[in-house]
């Protein structure tokens, strides 16, 4: 079907006509809002009227002369300095929502993007061979809300996970491995039955047994530095070492990630390795063309406001006076191949806010070798850290960094809890999985409702609390509906009535469910997944209202029963496609 257009754009188009009748060279946008005192606010007449030295009340009243009121529009009236409050017509509301109602496509009506493009989005990027932590989560999950919500706009996207798998550490490992080749073959403690969790147990007992060698064995030491070069030669032994540590460290990812509930496909893993055959040509690119220069043996890049402590600049390092690369090499060799290969727009970084310097300086580096430009752009989507409830960076009590997989489980079994507490009709196995969906969507709205680039405190009590704005105050919002269109049944449908009158309530929701496509049109283009969390907080607080409000199977006409069905089945469909957005279950049940 068509798409469908909301109603801010309805009024906006309406007025926009009455203002270019009153100001005939004026094309325009007239700024709307919501506001308190009616259901959307002009206020754009204020800058018009100073452009054309006008007075901004006159201007306004010119422009209420000209607007005729009646499908949409009930009423239209000059308030303070110039606003417009402008208040659409109950039928308006109803009959726009039906048009969202009758879309099989479950798109609500949402249309595309008018030039969706490419993006290549770079999140969730763990490293191998050691376990995941608190420190991984937010990348992961800010990183899927927006691939969500970038492809519900139409954009093409083409995910990478940029895992860390190579490096230095490999040759301590591997030379280590060689050194004990039935290290890797005790595997974990086998207590949690998880083959991820068993991998990854076998790879930290090794990494440690080889750190703790290379600390203490300067000969051992030697030989693990060897063996790095080894492994970017290409030896072929050395190259199958590898790939073992890489294959049992994706075990863990995969089962890590299923258990947050977030699809991560092995195609889309193209880790720190997979650019390692074009370090030198971009090497070889960036000193031919002047943009970087040999200092001190290292091949480095220069920025005029990137200065140390002692006033001395601070290059980004692209080759080593070893020979050896570092990470902006392998950056700077994936924005190649996402350019120029995989032919993207929009390069995307979902990275921790502490390595904003770094991709500042890659970034710069990248256009000034003409990879990025004005048609092709790259930007972070930096985000702050994880807190404890003392406002500290998350910890054990012991000191030690929160492992992801122990996080994950607690908050499974929190939601268990309240899930059991709450349930009525449901089994065990029903409570199990309900508790795992509530658990994990819980952790995950904490995360998306906060702006990305803030901190956030990592709350367990409160995440899971059906008080407040939480994942399960909308997942049981969500369950309450469905048990009322359930009692419903087919004897009494869903039908929209435009004729009806609406209560206040009624109108609130309407509108605010109205809204919907333009609130995921404004996240996805600014990557702000915390503002489809608020829309979708404030249309559960809103259905609260109308069900204290508005009796549903109880109201007075068979008419207004359907109609307020009807308004309780827009509300619960675009609960479930705004949490899907977020990457978040809504139980049928709760």
């Amino acid at each position: 079907m068509a798409p469908v257009t909301s109603l801010s754009d309805a009024v906006d188009q309406h007025l926009s006509s009455a203002l270019t009748a009153t100001l005939p060279e004026t094309v325009g946008d007239v700024l709307l809002r919501r506001s308190d005192r009616a259901d959307f606010q002009a206020n754009g007449i204020l800058a018009l009227a100073k452009k054309e030295k006008r007075n901004p009340r006159e201007l306004a009243t010119d422009v209420v002369a000209r607007v005729t009121t009646g499908e949409l529009i009930q009423d239209i009236e000059v308030s303070g300095p110039g606003f417009l409050n402008i208040t659409v017509t109950d039928a308006a509301i109803i009959r726009n929502l039906a048009e969202r109602y009758a879309d099989d496509t479950g798109r609500l009506g949402v249309p595309t993007a008018p030039h969706p493009g490419t993006t290549v989005i770079d999140y969730a990027q763990p490293n191998v061979a050691k376990e995941m932590h608190v420190g991984h989560l937010r990348s992961a999950v800010i990183g899927d809300a927006v691939v969500q919500l970038l492809e519900f706009t139409g954009e093409t996207v083409v995910r990478r996970h940029h895992i860390g798998d190579w490096g230095t550490q490999f040759g301590m490992l591997i030379q280590y491995l060689d050194e004990h080749p039935h290290e890797l073959d005790h595997g974990g403690t086998g207590d949690t039955g998880d083959a991820g969790e068993e991998a990854m147990s076998g790879l930290n007992r090794l990494y440690k047994a080889a750190r703790g060698l290379f600390d203490a064995d300067e000969e051992f030491k030697t030989r693990a530095r060897r063996r790095v070069v080894d492994l970017q030669a290409g030896d072929e032994h050395t190259l199958a070492m590898w790939q073992k540590f890489v294959d049992e460290s994706k075990i863990y990812f995969f089962s890590v990630f299923e258990k947050l509930d977030l699809e991560v496909r092995d195609p889309d893993i193209v880790g720190e390795s997979g650019y390692n055959d074009m370090l030198a040509e971009t090497c070889r690119l960036l000193e031919e063309s002047g943009v970087a220069v040999r200092s001190e043996g290292a091949l480095c890049v220069f920025f005029d406001d990137v200065k140390g402590p002692d006033g001395n600049p601070v290059p980004l390092i692209v080759q080593k006076s070893d020979g050896g690369y570092g990470y902006a090499a392998t950056d700077l060799s994936a924005i190649r191949d996402r350019v120029f290969h995989l032919k993207a727009d929009t390069l995307l970084y979902v990275v921790d806010a502490r390595q904003s310097l770094h991709f500042r300086m890659v970034f710069d580096t990248a256009r000034r070798a003409g990879w990025l430009n004005d048609d092709t752009t790259a930007h972070q989507l930096a985000f702050g850290t994880v807190l404890g409830k003392d406002g500290k960076p998350f910890k054990t009590r012991e000191g030690e960094t929160v492992r992801l997989v122990d996080l994950l489980d607690e908050a499974i079994e929190r939601a268990s809890a309240v899930v059991r507490e709450k349930a009525q009709d449901l089994s065990e196995e029903e409570i199990a999985e309900r508790g795992a969906q509530v658990g994990i969507g819980a952790v995950k709205y904490a995360d998306l409702s906060t702006s990305a680039s803030r901190d956030y405190k990592f709350d367990l009590d409160q995440m899971v609390s059906l008080h407040g704005d939480t994942s399960v105050y909308l997942q049981y919002a969500y369950a309450r509906i469905r048990s009322i269109l359930r009692r419903a049944g087919e004897t009494r449908p869903a039908v929209a009535h435009p004729e009806l009158a609406l209560h206040e309530a009624e109108r609130a929701l309407g509108l605010h469910a109205d809204g919907f496509g333009t609130t995921v049109a404004e996240a996805a283009g600014e990557y702000a997944p915390h503002k489809l969390a608020a829309y979708l907080y404030q249309l559960a607080s809103l259905y609260t209202t109308f069900y204290d409000k508005c009796p549903v199977l109880k109201a007075e006409t068979p008419e207004q029963v359907e109609n307020r069905l009807f308004l309780c089945e827009v509300t619960a469909r675009t609960l479930h496609r705004g949490m899907a957005l977020l990457g978040i279950r809504t139980p049928e049940r709760l």
